[in-house]
């Protein structure tokens, strides 16, 4: 059996693939609607672990975090960090039909190497497997952002911000 996120996943037809594997797959990223922060491109951050770079400033997963009824410490409060984590891990398999349960497993297959649907029962391990990965330079932002082949980041900030 195939991991939920292939290399034809949502691609349901031959000219799909064709239209993907032939043409798309190899093209450069241009980024036109960015949460990134531009202050963590400039510096080239590297992330403490997976709740800052996955929950830091995701408002969507916030989002379906207080839907779901999850406390705010737990979402944009002072709970720690892996708390944060065990939360969304928990509430992933609630998001099913929402695109926050597949951008969840397509960052993890893409980023991270996993192809296992994360829950509750998982967390921890994949906490700590990406948390291990997250130590790689190549995770860095700018790693990161080198790897995809990005080639412009347009930030989601105040369009007059001077972005010092």
């Amino acid at each position: 059996m195939s991991p939920f996120i292939h290399e034809d996943w949502l691609l349901q037809s031959k000219s799909a693939k064709t239209l993907y594997h032939d043409y798309a797959k190899d093209m450069p990223i241009y980024d036109f609607h960015s949460h990134l922060s531009p202050n963590e491109i400039a510096v080239n951050k590297k992330y403490r672990n997976m709740a800052e770079i996955w929950l830091g400033g995701d408002h969507y997963k916030w989002r379906a975090l207080r839907w779901l009824g999850v406390e705010e410490r737990l979402i944009t409060g002072d709970a720690p960090d892996e708390d944060k984590f065990m939360v969304w891990a928990r509430s992933v398999p609630d998001t099913v039909g929402n695109p926050l349960y597949h951008w969840t497993h397509l960052e993890l297959s893409r980023y991270f190497g996993i192809d296992e649907l994360l829950t509750g029962d998982n967390a921890r391990d994949i906490w700590n497997r990406c948390n291990e990965r997250l130590q790689d330079e190549d995770m860095r932002a700018n790693g990161i952002l080198k790897r995809f082949d990005v080639r412009v980041v347009c930030t989601t900030d105040d369009p007059i911000d001077e972005l010092a």
